[in-house]
This record gives structure tokens, C-alpha cells and sequence, in this order.
């Protein structure tokens, strides 16, 4: 660069605030968090920040949609102390969880276009009684055979909260209705795919808080919709945060 950001114009903490609508405080708060470099001060006491501050600032506010306050506050301090390994790691580590989201979603996608509609159980199974209360529904027995999964299987996945079968009152059965096939269904589904129970049941929790399947396809492009933002925020954050690098670095100390 031609300029040393270091010692060019002189601004006070208001002149870095009105830019991005904060306040003084904030600019402080930045300041002590280590987010920005440390500021200098008048004889009165009083911070004077430089250009390279402002692009410090600006580069945490384009970090903050796609890695979010704690990492982009760590990324900041990281590359603030001179560690910029560290920081790029701390970058590393937010794209990889995108990826893993990315994942995840495919997942569910793949598990969702798996499922055919529900059919009506069929009759019968062994000493379980033969008629339920609804149409839609069914006892352990006849749902672990059309997964072809073992009854104890499905009691597993109801301790872990995959599925919430009703107790018939006189009989003491467990009641599966249509809702509880669909999260059986889904949930054999992902397991296929290799998931863990745990990682299964906030997916089973974002069905049912939908409403069922059809409700989730809009939750399903509002998902791919974050996560492409995500991704474009980081591209934005990081083209910032190499402005800032390149202007830091000839006052920037490294790692030995």
C-alpha cells in the first residue's frame, strides 16, 4: 500500500460510529474486546483511531452474518495479537460446520423424497389387538415389520424422542398414529445414512413443528436459503478481512 494506515488521518470514536449507525460505546467495546487495534490517546486521554481502524471495524461487521459474534470477535482478536494462523483456523472450522449443515440438509432431503406416502396398516400381528383407534394407526409389532426393524429398535428411538406412540388406556399398548409412522419412517431413513439418534431429533422436531412433510418443503428452501447466505456473507468477510490484512500488515507482528 502507498499509505500507512497506522499514521494517517486522526478519528475520534464518533467518526467510526456514524458510518455503521453504532454507537461510541460500541466502538469502545470493540476496542477493549480486542476486536479493534488498541487506540492511541491524547494528552487529555481522549482515543484517536487511524484509517486501519476503520477497516478493522469494517471487516468484523463482514464477518459477523457468516461466522457470527463469538468466532468473528475471535478471528479479530486472533489477528489483532499477531496470530493469524489461528484466525485462519478459526475460519476453517466455520466453513467446515457450513459444510456440515449442507450435509445434514441433504440429508433430510434425501430422506424426505425416500418416503412414500403412509398406507394404512394392516391387521393382525400376533397377540396385539387387531383394531386400533384410527385409521392411520398401529402397534409396535406391524410398524417394526415394514421397517423391517426389531420392536425394541422402535423403543429406543421413543427413549431418544424419535417417536412418541400414545398408551392404549385399556390395553396398554403402544399406539402409533400417522405422525408417529412418518417420524419412524424418517427416522429409519436417516439412520440408513448413518445418523445418530441425536443428531436425528432436531430434524424429527423441525417436522413436527411444521406440521408434517409438505409444510417443511417451505422450511426446506428457507434452510438452503440461510445457507447459501451464510456462504456468500463469508466470501464478503473474507474478501474484508484480506483488505484489513494487507493493510495491517507491516504493523501487524507474526508468529515465530
Amino acid at each position: 500500500m502507498g499509505r500507512n494506515l497506522q499514521s494517517g488521518d486522526r478519528l475520534r470514536p464518533i467518526d467510526l460510529a456514524r458510518e455503521h449507525s453504532l454507537s461510541t460505546q460500541a466502538i469502545r467495546n470493540y476496542e477493549e474486546a480486542g476486536i479493534l487495534p488498541a487506540a492511541d490517546r491524547t494528552p487529555h486521554g481522549y482515543r484517536t483511531y487511524t484509517p486501519l481502524h476503520t477497516r478493522a471495524l469494517r471487516a468484523f461487521l463482514a464477518l459477523l452474518p457468516g461466522h457470527g459474534h463469538q468466532t468473528a470477535t475471535a478471528i479479530m482478536r486472533a489477528v489483532n495479537q499477531g496470530a493469524v494462523d489461528e484466525a485462519f483456523h478459526l475460519i476453517d472450522v466455520s466453513h467446515a460446520q457450513l459444510l456440515e449443515d449442507r450435509r445434514t440438509l441433504q440429508a433430510v432431503e434425501s430422506a424426505l423424497h425416500d418416503l412414500a406416502p403412509t398406507a394404512t396398516p394392516e391387521s393382525g400381528g400376533g397377540s396385539e389387538p387387531v383394531a386400533v383407534s384410527g385409521p392411520g394407526d398401529t402397534f409396535i409389532g406391524p410398524l417394526a415389520g415394514k421397517l423391517g426393524i426389531r420392536p425394541a429398535t422402535l423403543r429406543k428411538w421413543e427413549r431418544a424422542g424419535l417417536v412418541r406412540p400414545r398408551r392404549d388406556p385399556l390395553t396398554g399398548y403402544r399406539v402409533y398414529d400417522e405422525a408417529d409412522v412418518r417420524d419412524a419412517r424418517l427416522a429409519h431413513q436417516l439412520r440408513r445414512g448413518g445418523y445418530l439418534l441425536e443428531q436425528i431429533a432436531p430434524l424429527i422436531a423441525q417436522v413436527r413443528a411444521a406440521g408434517g412433510l409438505e409444510p417443511l418443503e417451505a422450511a426446506l428452501r428457507d434452510w438452503h436459503g440461510r445457507l447459501s447466505a451464510r456462504g456468500r456473507a463469508m466470501l464478503t468477510g473474507a474478501a474484508e478481512l484480506e483488505a484489513y490484512l494487507r493493510d495491517a500488515s507491516p504493523v501487524t507482528p507474526s508468529r515465530s
